[in-house]
């Protein structure tokens, strides 16, 4: 996939098992389940991500769009040379899946970064 391309969602859902039938059934996505038991979707593109369940997110999560980079900690330098801030820093993703953080722009809208692993 492209650098610089959004490649993950992260949407927050009461019951992961409601979200998904809501999302497949009007867009065809395809739902998963992870290794980790929790589902999953992928679009009929490129673009993919997963369900946050009640339990696991803040009352004023969001969804979160992740955009795909070569480097997370060029761009997070880049970032707040810009005016932007990052909330979280660059995390490895258990199992060689890459790694992550996410940040705001200089007026507050926060997006997550996703670094492939290397290989």
């Amino acid at each position: 996939m492209p650098h610089g391309k959004i490649c993950y969602l992260e949407i927050p859902a009461n019951r992961e098992q409601d979200s998904a039938t809501f999302y497949s059934s009007i867009f065809g996505w395809e739902v998963r389940q992870r290794g980790d038991g929790n589902l999953a979707f992928d679009d009929a593109g490129s673009v993919s991500g997963t369900w946050v369940k009640a339990a696991d997110r803040t009352p004023d999560e969001r969804t979160r769009v992740y955009i795909m980079v070569d480097d997370i900690a060029e761009a997070l330098r880049q970032i707040e040379a810009a005016g932007g801030r990052m909330l979280t820093p660059r995390t490895e993703i258990p199992s060689g899946m890459g790694a992550f953080a996410a940040f705001a722009d200089p007026v507050g809208n926060e997006f997550g970064l996703y670094e492939e692993p290397p290989g």
